[in-house]
């Protein structure tokens, strides 16, 4: 059984996760929109992911017998002033995720709920991954500069990405 406490923070983060999906499939249109299909596909993998990451708390708080209560999802922003400014704000977004992951873990730790503290170390583990990569492109992206033909080089790159859902837990 889970503690209430933990039920409310776990039903908080679900909100959290499909808020995530919304923004980088808001962030997707915006660069379908700027004709640069790699970044969509980028985000839209991203999307995916976030999906999946809300689906794992879901089905974790129903088989420890917590009650799911869906909350309203805010819109996320359509328009940036760059495509660098979309990375940046992604940065700070999956930073606020991590913030928020680790508030989790240390309520599981103070709770000694063990059964949480071992589901949540694969999200303290993917927010790591999480934040490299988007760093990463945003490094490349300020070094590019305004070249155009390294930005259409990492379109084609980013292009190439695929979903690769996270293998189910072992039982």
């Amino acid at each position: 059984m889970i503690s209430d406490k933990m039920q409310g923070a776990i039903n908080e983060q679900i909100k959290w996760e499909f808020y995530s999906a919304y923004l980088y499939l808001s962030m997707a249109a915006y660069f379908k929109d700027k004709n640069l299909p790699g970044f969509a596909n980028w985000m839209m993998v991203q999307a995916q992911e976030e999906t999946t990451h809300a689906m794992k708390f879901y089905n974790f708080l129903c088989d420890r017998g917590g009650k799911v209560q869906l909350q309203a999802v805010d819109g996320p922003p359509v328009e940036w002033s760059s495509i660098p400014a979309v990375f940046e704000e992604t940065l700070n977004h999956e930073r606020h995720v991590t913030q928020r992951i680790n508030g989790l873990m240390d309520q599981a730790i103070s709770e000694n709920d063990h059964a949480t503290r071992i589901f949540l170390q694969w999200f303290v583990t993917e927010q790591v991954e999480e934040e490299a990569s988007v760093d990463e492109l945003l490094k490349k992206l300020k070094l590019m500069g305004d070249g155009g033909n390294g930005l259409f080089m990492l379109d084609r790159e980013l292009a190439g990405r695929v979903f690769n859902p996270p293998a189910p837990a072992a039982q």
